[in-house]
């Protein structure tokens, strides 16, 4: 009875997918042939199909692109690829969305999924972008990545870049925020742009939450009490996520999710990474990340986007409450939106931040 109540009354709202680098990657994002029809099992943890098997009906698509080749050149050029990358993503999932309007459809704001799951069985869509590699040392086009449907921008990706230190490499290069970092936050709270933790390294994540006046997300990371890796958040930065209001959104990515034997992994370890943040800091601050089309494959009983009603089922039987549950399902996600709009409609009267472009006519 309780598994029926969750799926008839709660929107399932997962925080990172990342189907268009798939399609990119296996179909040169050509969507209008034969082999990537809305009935056809596409190569890859994701297809029309199964979301609706999966009964997910909100959904944040990556539009990842890679860091530059040359990971330590921080200047403009050395991002313009990477710039150009991610207007061709963010052109590819608004036409997917555009193809399949029957059964998605874009979202900007928290109202607008309520509204949607009031009126329809679509999925409502946002797009995030995954490292500020992408926007190419420009607040003009954090600014207008927000205009086309964004509504995170993860710091960074596997690379630092001239705001913020990922977690990735061994060696930090700002020891957490740049200063321009700690500008280009103000400025998300100010557009009301979601700053994303997910893969920035533990000293930025304490900087931007000392620092956010809107509440942040981690698009999928998990708990690294459980599983160790610097990818994972530590409990003294889930207790500071606790006082911004934000969210952890658990990832079923293998490697977050059992460090001691990722292969074996399966969707009781994620169930564990839930429970335990749930427990620890309160299951308001918890949602689902999958990372779905972003792994080689899911963890065992998560292979794929159908499998969301099993670890409901999973976390019913541990014994997770209803309302919790609709929380880390979807309730969460949208009060943290909730959240970063009012942030944003309070700041309204506040000036953009400017970029410093280079004079071409000479000094006059």
């Amino acid at each position: 009875m309780g598994l029926i109540k969750i799926e008839r009354l709660t929107i399932c709202i997962d925080g990172h997918n990342d189907f268009a680098i798939w399609i990119r990657a296996y179909y040169q994002n050509h969507i209008y042939q034969q082999n990537f029809s809305r009935e056809t099992s596409l190569y890859g943890q994701v297809d029309f199909p199964r979301l609706r098997r999966g009964g997910l009906r909100g959904q944040f698509w990556s539009v990842y692109v890679g860091c530059p080749d040359q990971p330590n050149n921080y200047s403009d050029e050395a991002y313009f690829g990477a710039l150009r990358d991610t207007l061709q993503q963010i052109d590819l999932m608004q036409r997917v969305v555009n193809a399949h309007s029957d059964q998605l459809v874009f979202a900007n704001s928290a109202a607008d999924v309520w509204r949607v799951f009031g009126e329809s069985s679509h999925i409502s869509s946002f797009l995030g972008v995954e490292g500020l590699h992408q926007i190419a040392n420009s607040v003009s086009v954090l600014r207008l990545y927000h205009r086309l449907g964004v509504r995170y921008v993860t710091l960074t990706h596997d690379c630092h870049n001239a705001y913020a230190d990922s977690a990735t490499p061994t060696l930090p290069l700002h020891n957490g925020l740049s200063d321009a970092g700690k500008t280009i936050v103000g400025e998300m709270n100010r557009l009301g742009m979601a700053v994303d933790l997910a893969h920035v390294s533990h000293e930025t994540m304490r900087d931007v939450l000392a620092i956010s006046t809107a509440p942040v997300i981690f698009s999928h990371s998990s708990a690294y009490a459980l599983c160790p890796h610097m990818r994972n958040v530590p409990d003294d930065v889930l207790h500071m996520l606790r006082e911004n209001r934000g969210i952890i959104m658990i990832t079923f990515y293998p490697e977050y999710s059992r460090c001691d034997d990722p292969a074996a992994a399966n969707l009781s370890d994620v169930a564990d990474h839930i429970q335990y943040v749930g427990e620890l800091i309160g299951y308001r601050y918890v949602g689902l990340g999958s990372d779905f089309d972003g792994m080689p494959a899911g963890p065992q009983g998560l292979e794929d986007v159908s499998k969301y009603p099993d670890l409901i089922a999973e976390l019913l039987h541990r014994g997770v409450g209803i309302d919790d549950l609709a929380g880390v399902i979807g309730g969460n996600i949208l009060r943290v939106m909730e959240g970063i709009e009012r942030v944003a409609a309070e700041n309204w009267d506040e000036l953009p931040l400017e970029d410093n472009v280079k004079p071409f006519f000479g000094v006059f």
